[in-house]
């Protein structure tokens, strides 16, 4: 013989349902947090070496992070388009490479600390024009890049 089960009821004597079950967050977001962590060793790991191989003695121009941003910027251009206009890449690529690799890449953080290295060393013209030339090339850049995809992917079509 089976002992039926009390119900749960409420304060108005309406049987409470039990609680739903909800699948946690990171079930379907572990893998892209993954490649995400994965893309970004990758890209610092990058950077780290660009920066070793060409130091930027102090006071001067960065031009090491300075390259490292407007390289990666005009990437970012490039494979936005890629995987927008010509093929449907698998869940995990854009933030594999684009947040990933390439934010790991670039790196404003460092390119904000030297602009306050820079002034508060006695360089504020250096920083400034730092600050406007990082901004500028950054934008035009991705710009460059996206337009130079679209074009070659017009060119190729024909």
């Amino acid at each position: 013989m089976t002992v039926p089960r009390p119900e749960r009821v409420d304060a108005f004597g309406t049987p409470e349902r039990a609680p739903a079950r909800t699948a946690s967050p990171w079930r379907g977001q572990g893998p892209v947090v993954a490649m995400v962590s994965l893309g970004g060793a990758i890209g610092a790991t990058a950077r780290y070496g660009a920066g070793q191989l060409w130091p930027t003695p102090a006071g001067a121009f960065p031009w090491t992070t300075f390259a490292i941003n407007v390289v990666g910027c005009a990437v970012i251009g490039v494979f936005m388009v890629l995987i927008t206009d010509v093929w449907a890449a698998h869940r995990l690529v854009r933030p594999f490479f684009g947040t990933g690799v390439l934010g790991g890449f670039t790196t404003f953080s460092t390119y904000a600390v030297d602009i306050r290295t820079l002034v508060a060393t006695g360089h504020p013209g250096t920083g400034l024009g730092y600050l406007a030339a990082t901004l500028c090339a950054a934008l035009a850049a991705v710009w460059l890049g996206v337009t130079a995809a679209r074009r070659a992917l017009v060119w190729r079509r024909r």
